[in-house]
């Protein structure tokens, strides 16, 4: 049953760029939960790839500031970006296990760390505190005839003592709420192998062979899609596919707003390179 009716929103700079059709839809679907979003106010960029590597105090810095702005609202915070979240987990475990890191973070940042707020990733609210019950009887088009892998990724389930997801190795929370939505999942063994997005710019070959090896493991599996909740994973994976047949990429959040028969869901398809339009009507949800 869900116990909690509003959380705080960081939507992260991919959400508000390059993976806008994922925040449109998250808000839709959280909408027609009867879930609210509250965006943080004046919320920061959370450094993403660089700044663990570049400056890690900077890094504990920012998002340690985004955590102290979802502390005043006494919500949780959703993080629906894998990246985001990652860093953000990181530094909420600094604050409540490291005493010198946190007087660091709290002194650069003036708070005080209380403690009375999470930082949650996407599939932790929606499967664990909305509730499985709670999505599938939202289901007015159930996504049967669709086969799809669902797929984490790397960052989203490591390291495990940080991210603290469900299980790191066999991750089974994505596969549960698209059964939810009555897709019909295949299983498959490569749902926390990386992409090779860190590297997508630096050694696209090398990326795009992981792509390929991860889209051509999906239809081993008798998949059509792959579904997943990371923008970079999305983006990697619809652009480093190649020249044959390309397999769509879903969002989550994009496939429970076409089963719960939103208005706007066609509206999504238009930002991706991808366009699943086809294999939809293929299959007859369109």
């Amino acid at each position: 049953m869900m116990s909690i009716s509003t959380y705080s929103y960081y939507p992260g700079c991919s959400l508000h760029a390059t993976a806008s059709e994922y925040d449109s839809s998250l808000k839709e679907v959280f909408t027609a939960l009867g879930v609210g979003l509250d965006e943080l106010e004046d919320w920061n960029c959370c450094s993403a790839s660089s700044g663990h590597s570049v400056n890690r105090p900077l890094l504990l810095a920012l998002t340690g500031r985004n955590i102290s702005i979802a502390q005043k609202t006494g919500h949780d915070v959703v993080m629906p970006c894998a990246g985001c979240f990652s860093h953000h987990k990181a530094t909420e475990h600094v604050l409540r296990n490291d005493d010198k890191r946190r007087t660091f973070i709290e002194e650069a940042v003036d708070f005080k760390y209380d403690g009375t707020v999470a930082v949650r990733n996407l599939l932790d609210v929606v499967g664990s505190q909305i509730g499985l019950e709670n999505v599938e009887s939202r289901v007015k088009k159930p996504l049967t005839g669709l086969r799809v892998v669902g797929y984490y990724g790397c960052v989203l389930v490591r390291p495990p003592e940080i991210v603290q997801f469900e299980n790191p190795e066999n991750p089974v929370l994505l596969n549960h709420i698209l059964d939810a939505l009555k897709a019909d999942v295949c299983q498959w063994s490569y749902a926390v192998d990386c992409c090779g997005g860190g590297i997508a710019l630096t050694k696209p070959e090398v990326a795009a062979k992981m792509v390929n090896r991860l889209v051509d493991r999906a239809r081993e599996a008798g998949a059509q899609a792959i579904v997943t909740t990371c923008p970079l994973c999305l983006m990697n994976l619809e652009m480093r596919q190649g020249d044959r047949d390309k397999m769509a990429v879903f969002y989550l959040t994009e496939l429970m707003g076409l089963a719960f028969g939103l208005e706007k869901a066609r509206s999504w398809w238009k930002a991706h390179l991808i366009n699943p339009a086809g294999l939809l009507i293929s299959v007859g949800l369109l």
